[in-house]
């Protein structure tokens, strides 16, 4: 325990402070950190050192050459910068790489040093160059805030939603501020500035003074500033030597801490641990680092090397030319379990259970301890907690060999607790070893979340190590192997040194029908690529005809789209590729593609119908279709001439197309229609009714209406009307008059060719039983009865 204990460093009475190794570094730097912009991304993300900047005039001449390292110094890319000076490097939240240079220009990379995109601060800070730079972080985003040679500021809040704020001007601001920094509150970034012994804070619509609360007297300019991790806490390094933390409202003092050393320090970051109530504050010198809180006395460390701070959520990262070390508050748990002389009831288990090693009593004696004061429970929680917290493996074991020891003797502990923690930390110490350097702890880690975790091994290309944990966690599929594998995929066909079939055939060996896996999107990367034919072998693995066709039209394979769209059997799909076909190909083309999809040539023909007549003309025109031009030719001249004349030419075109169809039928129908509108359009004009667009028996109905009936049966003989029908449309249009003479005399013109029943009902539909009574008496034999039923004369003879 002791031992243990040897590097904690108390804070006053109530904290103590430990730096443990993370990493010896093995990066191999040719130049010290002070001659290198640096960044490092939180949660054990990478570092980025920019080698020979411009600010140096004895190498202005040389490229200066961009590395990524890992934490543990793995190098992961390393780049000539061919761009213009940079002022500042910072990380975003998904570990891109801001590269804010002195024109303005944001250049973006990948961890793998991919150039991802850039942007522009505007003109404004083109024209008047960047002198600082910051990245920052709020719950939108990651934020770039510029500070121009105008001393003017402009931020964005969120550089993946670009929206340029230019912030209000300081009054009297003759030089740049001594030191500044970027706060968050309410939603909102705003920069707090020092000039001289000023305090301004500039939010979206003024310029104000500040001044924080319980300042001690004598302060003549303020040398660094410092804002914590959640943007809660401000600490501000005066000329004096003299450090002030409060709230970064500049509301409330937390405490005051005179250092004794006026020299400006080269980093000043908060070093605290979520829900702790101790708020301590790190300052870096060339040689020397400080850890300062509300406690009279301060720890101190010697730099042995040119060193840089990362602040974390729960401590600071220090990393050197040879190690990486991390520093914190030591946790609760790991206090009551490890200090010395400690009676907690996490340390009596803990002793309790090496001596149960040791097949020693003195376990039986602390175990009895801790359950005659009623905590067992306490104790077994307490190793849980600590062992997250340690890094060292051998010390999570055997706190949690405690743990499961004191378990035995509970009867109803739940389990839940003590096995997520087993899980979690095999994942930490995963993803902790030096191949990989990611040294999360455990609460950044679950402040991270799983799913942030298996990105970042994404993005690192880390895909086996990736799946072993979504498969060791039991992940859903579709948000675990199944998201990695079509991450993998995407990877894959950026390898252009392997052949299209090659890579296909490996993809699908892998990901087979892996649900949640979109062969389209792999497809879309390949396309990205370059590699045109391999995203269509992918596209042949993809299931859904509706995500392949979208990609093929992009791909201007719109032929194979429209197949691919037939044997959906989608319509909406083949409309949609029919539409974009028409646009891209000529009019021959575009036909002679038809011709050959005949399932496709009949959807289009519906639609031409509905939207494009004359597109549909042609179609019938190209495959010689005369009967189908006949029949459009008709219904043209209906739905688009107005005029008889028109009418008239359009049937006659209609009735040559039959004839060429040698469809004698419809040609003879045909001109009969043309023979009648002539007629009607004669009548129109001699009788002064409306006959045009009747048909031939409404015409006929209409004339005998009238009172023409011989020109009525003219037009029967002209048209060879039936008999038996001119007979029903006369009987029926003179009982509408109620003629009834004019139809007595009609059935006495001659032998009624549909006999006398029909006379009979058209009269009893009238209501007229008197002149039902005439034609009964002339209803044949055989309809007699039926007659007599109708106008219910009962005492007729049968005669």
């Amino acid at each position: 325990m002791d031992c243990y204990t040897a590097n904690w460093n108390p804070l006053g009475d109530s904290a103590f402070y430990r730096k443990y190794e993370l990493y010896s570094m093995d990066w191999d730097l040719k130049e010290e950190l002070r001659d290198c912009l640096v960044a490092a991304a939180p949660y054990g993300g990478p570092i980025a050192l920019l080698r020979n900047p411009w600010r140096k005039e004895k190498t202005a001449s040389v490229r200066p050459v961009l590395e990524i390292y890992s934490a543990s110094g793995m190098p992961l890319a390393s780049l000539l910068w061919k761009s213009g000076p940079v002022v500042s490097l910072g990380w975003s939240a998904e570990e891109e790489l801001l590269c804010v240079q002195e024109d303005g220009a944001v250049l973006v990379y990948g961890i793998h040093g991919d150039f991802r995109r850039h942007f522009s601060m505007g003109n404004e800070v083109l024209q008047n160059r960047v002198l600082d730079a910051q990245i920052f972080h709020t719950e939108f985003g990651s934020g770039v805030a510029i500070l121009t040679g105008a001393y003017r500021f402009t931020l964005s809040a969120n550089v993946s939603d670009l929206k340029l704020r230019r912030m209000p001007e300081v009054p009297g601001l003759q030089s740049a501020p001594s030191c500044w920094t970027t706060l968050c509150q309410n939603r909102v970034a705003h920069i707090l500035l020092a000039v001289g012994p000023d305090l301004y804070l500039l939010d979206h619509a003024a310029c104000s003074t500040v001044t924080p609360p319980g300042l001690a007297p004598g302060v003549s300019s303020f040398l660094q500033m410092a804002v914590s991790f959640t943007y809660r806490h401000l600490a501000l390094f005066t000329d004096t030597g003299s450090i002030w933390m409060g709230t970064a409202s500049l509301k409330e003092k937390l405490c005051e801490f005179n250092c004794n050393i006026r020299a400006p320090p080269k980093q000043m970051i908060w070093c605290s641990r979520p829900r702790s109530k101790e708020r301590a504050v790190v300052v870096a010198w060339e040689r020397r680092l400080m850890v300062v809180g509300d406690a009279p006395e301060s720890i101190q460390f010697v730099l042995d090397e040119d060193s840089y701070l990362v602040p974390e959520l729960d401590g600071v990262r220090i990393f050197s030319r040879s190690t990486h070390e991390f520093l914190h508050e030591v946790p609760v748990a790991s206090e009551e379990i490890f200090k010395i002389a400690s009676m907690a009831p996490g340390a009596l288990l803990l002793e309790a259970q090496k001596e149960y090693e040791k097949e020693s009593q003195k376990a039986d004696e602390y175990l009895r301890e801790i359950q005659e004061l009623g905590q067992l429970t306490q104790a077994v929680q307490q190793c849980i907690e600590a062992a997250g917290h340690e890094h060292q493996p051998d010390m999570q074991k055997s706190l949690l060999r405690a743990a499961s020891f004191g378990k035995c003797f509970l009867d109803r502990f739940p389990p839940d607790s003590f096995v997520r923690m087993c899980q979690d930390l095999r994942v930490l110490n995963a993803v902790r070893d030096y191949h990989i350097g990611i040294p999360l702890t455990y609460s950044q880690y679950k402040q991270l979340t799983i799913q942030v975790l298996l990105d970042r091994l994404v993005l690192r290309r880390l895909y086996p190590l990736a799946i072993q944990i979504c498969e060791y966690l039991r992940l859903p599929e579709v948000q675990g192997v199944s998201r990695i594998l079509a991450h993998w995929a995407c990877y894959k066909v950026q390898q252009k040194d392997v052949s299209d079939e090659d890579v296909a055939r490996a993809i699908n060996q892998k990901l087979g029908d892996t649900p949640g896996v979109s062969y389209s999107d792999i497809a879309a990367r390949a396309y990205g690529c370059g590699r045109t034919e391999l995203a269509i072998k992918l596209l042949e693995y993809e299931p859904r005809s509706g995500e392949q066709v979208p990609l093929l039209l992009k791909m201007k394979r719109s032929k194979l789209a429209l197949s691919k769209a037939i044997e959906s059997g989608d319509t909406d799909l083949v409309f949609t590729v029919l539409l974009h076909l028409k646009n891209e190909l000529n009019r021959g083309d575009f036909f002679m593609t038809l011709r050959n999809q005949p399932m496709a040539l009949s959807l289009y023909r519906q639609f031409c119908k509905h939207q494009e007549l004359e597109t549909l003309k042609d179609l019938y025109n190209q495959d010689d279709n005369h009967q189908e031009l006949g029949s459009f030719h008709i219904r043209a001249s209906y739905a688009a001439e107005e005029r008889i004349e028109g009418r008239v030419a359009a049937l006659q075109t209609a009735a040559d197309a039959f004839y060429k169809a040698k469809n004698e039928f419809a040609a003879k129908a045909t001109e009969d229609q043309m023979r009648l509108l002539r007629l009607q359009r004669r009548l129109e004009d001699e009788l002064g009714a409306q006959f045009l667009d009747l048909s031939l028996h409404d015409t006929v109905t209409t004339l005998i209406l009238g009172g023409h009936n011989k020109r009525a049966e003219q037009l029967a003989r002209d048209f060879r009307i039936p008999d038996k029908r001119l007979w029903w449309l006369k009987l029926t249009a003179l009982a509408d008059l109620e003629d009834w003479e004019e139809l007595e005399k009609f059935s006495k013109s001659k032998k009624s060719p549909i006999g006398y029943l029909p006379f009979v009902e058209i009269c009893m539909k009238q209501h007229n039983k008197y002149e039902a009574k005439k034609y009964a008496s002339r209803v044949g034999p055989e309809q007699k009865v039926k007659a007599l039923l109708l106008v219910g004369s009962h005492g007729w003879s049968h005669s």
